[in-house]
């Protein structure tokens, strides 16, 4: 008698990667920001490169989820690369230091760089106030750093890498962001395609 035996495949579900990249001035943060986020460790003088890309599975939620982390080292930096990978990018963090006033200033030209380039008002988008905890050092004022978060309708966290303060907050807080908008996207997608399956040419979407 032949024993008959059936085989089950379990189908192996990939994280939705989400595409996400710092801007900001030099020496403000941004690597030791990620390398906090990516290792849990705190690197006080890091070596500036054109751009280093990391690579995360995490827990966002009680799902898996999967960030591809751009560090850039400078904004000069962004001509080069934001052809290729800023139009492909799914959010921004945009950092400055709270001790560095001319870092909060250059968050202005980079918001313009993004939405020049994504077309996109609503892009994910955080701004990020970093070196919180060098209190006596502080030259950007709270209130100002809020002002600037609710002209362009975007969230503000103050951070600290050395201290680890946030750090793991602006990565999922965009990455929510992230999520939310490829939803809203892709629901808008549909309804467009369904109206033109139904030959309406002129279709209101709410």
């Amino acid at each position: 008698m032949t024993e008959m035996r059936s085989h089950s495949r379990t189908k192996v579900v990939t994280p939705q990667l989400h595409k996400v990249v710092m801007l900001g001035s030099g020496a403000v943060g941004k690597s030791a920001l990620t390398l906090q986020f990516m290792y849990n460790e705190y690197v006080d003088e890091y070596e500036p490169t054109k751009a280093d890309i990391y690579r995360k599975t995490i827990q966002l939620d009680g799902e898996e989820a999967q960030i591809d982390i751009l560090d850039t080292a400078s904004q000069e930096v962004h001509a080069v690369i934001r052809d290729s990978y800023f139009r492909r990018a799914d959010g921004f963090l945009c950092v400055f230091s709270v001790t560095n006033e001319k870092s909060f200033q250059a968050t202005q030209e980079i918001r313009e760089l993004v939405l020049l380039l994504k077309k996109d008002e609503s892009v994910p988008f955080l701004l990020v106030g970093n070196k919180s905890d060098l209190k006596e050092e502080r030259k950007v004022p709270l209130s100002e750093c809020q002002a600037m978060a609710q002209k362009w309708r975007v969230p503000y966290v103050e951070t600290s890498a050395k201290l680890h303060h946030n750090v793991n907050q602006i990565f999922l807080d965009l990455m929510r962001q992230i999520i939310s908008h490829k939803s809203e996207n892709s629901n808008a997608t549909n309804a467009t395609r369904k109206c033109m399956k139904k030959g309406r040419h002129r279709c209101a979407i709410f």
